[in-house]
């Protein structure tokens, strides 16, 4: 009995211990972020840092609005095309699919997950870009849309997975009650299912809006990286890329370099927003 209770002890202090561990590691990112980005703020000026519209370092102008912009069109267009499309595939493994079908996209989903981002890059770079190049008769098709389709295709895995785990729980009573009242398959696991899901579809979506703002390889190989404001044909360049793309030659300690990192801030915020959003919805949808 005793060593048990030794054992209990031990394996708590190991799991108290990882829980700091993990809390100590956002509160020293959140740290370093805020106090090696609050120079360039304090130097440029929050207004013209956040709402200025040329980014060059050859003349220290570091406005960020066409990044912001690009990232926020880029996310909102991904999870349009994405989300809905998404949310119809977990209907169909986890409702309608027989079980072999359902395994085999499943299988195919999960591949899709395991796909490192550089890969999705690459192809759109190659088959996706002069595609669009074609088509629309562009001087270039490195653009938002082609951004936009490569992170539709990055987020798809995390909204099937997690909007299919949510419809695999709800209790097969709900269903059975509304087949009963008369509702079709389709009326049923649309206004019942997908109703009685939401926080975790919800979930899904947001977990999606993460990472496509995060994304930072698969963008920058198909969007061009150019500091445009944002339109659906034209060269951009997202926050994330903005930071890849100028971290490696800017000089210790220059304006420059300060302002990468208060682009780091600024993007560790909103992703901050989104998951506090999370949180307010899943709290609601718990009351």
């Amino acid at each position: 009995m005793k060593q048990k209770k030794v054992l209990e002890t031990g394996f708590h202090c190991v799991f108290l211990l990882c829980g700091l561990i993990a809390v100590a590691f956002v509160l020293f990112i959140s740290i370093y972020l805020v106090l090696s980005g609050i120079p360039a703020i304090r130097e440029i000026g929050l207004p013209e840092f956040l709402f200025g519209k040329t980014w060059s370092a050859g003349t220290n102008q570091f406005g960020i609005l066409p990044f912001i912009l690009t990232s926020v069109y880029g996310t909102a267009g991904a999870v349009l095309l994405g989300a809905p499309l998404g949310i119809m595939t977990a209907v169909y493994i986890s409702k309608v699919a027989p079980a072999r079908t359902a395994e085999m996209i499943h299988t195919a989903v999960a591949l899709l997950a395991g796909i490192p981002s550089v890969v999705y890059g690459l192809v759109g770079m190659i088959v996706l870009v002069p595609g669009i190049q074609k088509l629309f008769s562009l001087s270039s098709g490195a653009c938002l849309l082609a951004a936009i389709l490569v992170l539709t295709v990055m987020i798809l895995p995390y909204v099937i997975n997690v909007s299919e785990t949510a419809l695999r729980a709800v209790p097969k009573e709900y269903e059975e009650a509304s087949l009963a009242l008369g509702a079709t398959e389709t009326e049923t696991y649309f206004k019942v299912s997908l109703t009685a899901a939401r926080s975790g579809v919800v979930t899904a979506i947001v977990q999606g809006v993460g990472r496509a703002i995060g994304e930072a390889m698969a963008i920058i190989m198909v969007s061009g990286n150019v500091a445009n404001m944002p339109g659906l044909f034209r060269s951009v360049r997202f926050l994330t890329t903005a930071i890849v793309s100028e971290m490696s030659y800017a000089s210790p300690g220059s304006l420059q370099k300060q302002a990468l990192f208060s682009i780091g801030l600024v993007l560790f915020l909103f992703i901050m927003m989104i998951n506090a959003f999370l949180r307010l919805i899943l709290r609601k949808e718990a009351r």
